[in-house]
């Protein structure tokens, strides 16, 4: 679609504005070529313009297009598990219009030439927008602190060493103290790997019964206690990925009301499963963090009501079925969450945690918001990057019938409500649910 069309009879959600327009048909959202021209109940009310296409939602739910601002689409180096084409036409799938790739690639995301290697594959595939983050440091394995300004200025959104945690005090420090000069934010896996090596799924009885190595909450609390001390020493801006424990989220909302520069996001196992989903040795439940147990469940779910979670990532990080069909012990970490992302998400709205729109304000405007990107909201002039849902419909979780290379996923055959309609980027029709 380049010309004008006209999205009526939809109940129009944008949680930046806090728009919650009824759906009708003298109201939606016009747009011509790539952008937003007018928004509101009311645009249609003297008919819509000449040579207007008209799309009719039936009564969906029409919201900007949802930002991830974690996954792995595994390109350079892993185009096997997924690339930059198939995890965007999963991200399609799911909704998602934008998403931020991690950077420990193979080359790593640590110099401007890979950054522009990740954009310009993007650009030929010309589906999603991808955002890239680039590593803290050299390889994403080193002490030695990459030229954040070149690379922020090159196109990177932040920085983090994607899947590991930036274990030298030292280094995190300083590196929070560089990206103050460029407002850079420092995203963080917490886990203090000389607890969490070698463990494979959540500390405790379960973990005893099913003799697997365990991986205790604490490898998560004591590094967010350390990074916050230095937050607190450095005033950096620091952002905590995929929390999963009841003491982190306490630890982080403390840190907030102190008035710390400290944010964080989870994915949807965590609010969603707890560790019996391991059940006997399924390796599609092996993640990092690991599922936790209920109670951490609970206050992963409490934390996003009140607010102290910011974001909900769907945390893609696609394995082969080679990396996967092995004893629980070799299997490798990680799940494909794209496709899954908003009907998970729209349980907590089911299940009576959040009202709608501040369920996808943690899926669109406020990931935008912290990566300072131009997604993520409605408004006249801007993209035109929207998901039209419909948030009752039944459907069932099916990874056979994912777009991912990935086929994994610890929410199989799971009942859900929710589906995905029409994904448009720049007024481009890219994903309906017939396709």
């Amino acid at each position: 679609m380049t010309g004008k069309v006209a999205y009526i009879n939809a109940r129009v959600i944008d949680p930046a504005s806090g728009l919650d327009a009824a759906a009708t048909a003298k109201g939606g959202v016009l747009t011509d070529g790539t952008r937003i021209m007018a928004i509101g109940p009311d645009i249609f009310a003297t008919g819509t313009p000449a040579g207007t296409e008209i799309v009719d939602c039936e009564g969906a739910v029409l919201t900007p297009g949802l930002v991830d601002m974690r996954v792995d689409f595994c390109e350079p180096g892993n185009e096997h598990k997924e690339d930059i084409e198939s995890g965007s036409r999963a991200a399609a799938a799911g909704g998602v219009t934008a998403v931020v790739t991690l950077p420990d690639t193979d080359p790593a995301i640590d110099d401007a030439s890979v950054l522009e290697f990740v954009a310009r594959r993007a650009r030929d595939v010309k589906l999603v927008k991808v955002f890239a983050y680039a590593t803290v440091t050299r390889n994403a394995d080193s002490d030695e602190i990459v030229e954040m300004g070149l690379l922020k200025q090159a196109g990177a959104v932040a920085f983090t060493n994607g899947r590991s945690a930036v274990a030298n005090a030292k280094t995190l420090s300083r590196a929070l103290k560089y990206a103050l000069a460029f407002d850079a934010l420092i995203v963080q896996h917490p886990e203090e790997a000389s607890l969490s090596n070698g463990g494979v799924m959540q500390s405790g009885e379960l973990a005893t019964r099913l003799g697997l190595p365990g991986i205790p909450r604490e490898a998560e609390t004591i590094m967010i206690d350390r990074d916050l001390a230095l937050v607190k020493m450095t005033g950096g801006r620091y952002h905590a990925a995929h929390i999963s424990t009841a003491e982190s989220v306490a630890k982080i909302r403390a840190a907030k009301a102190d008035g710390l520069r400290v944010t964080c996001d989870t994915a949807p196992p965590y609010f969603a499963l707890n560790e019996l989903a391991v059940g006997e040795y399924r390796t599609f439940a092996k993640l990092s963090p690991p599922l936790r147990t209920e109670d951490d469940r609970q206050a992963i779910v409490a934390g996003l009501a009140d607010g102290t979670i910011d974001c909900i990532a769907s945390d893609h990080l696609p394995q082969d079925q080679e990396s996967k069909r092995l004893p629980f012990e070799q299997a490798e970490f990680g799940a494909a969450g794209l496709e899954s992302l908003l009907a998970l998400t729209l349980e907590l709205v089911h299940n009576g945690h959040l009202e709608i729109s501040a369920a996808l304000a943690k899926v669109t405007a406020r990931p935008a918001e912290l990566l300072n990107l131009p997604v993520g909201r409605l408004h006249v002039g801007g993209a035109a990057d929207i998901v039209i849902f419909d948030p009752e419909t039944p459907n069932r979780i099916e990874p056979d019938s994912f777009r991912s290379k990935s086929k994994n996923s610890p929410f199989d055959g799971r009942l859900v409500q929710g589906r995905v309609i029409r994904t448009i980027v720049d007024g481009r029709t890219i994903y309906t649910a017939a396709s």
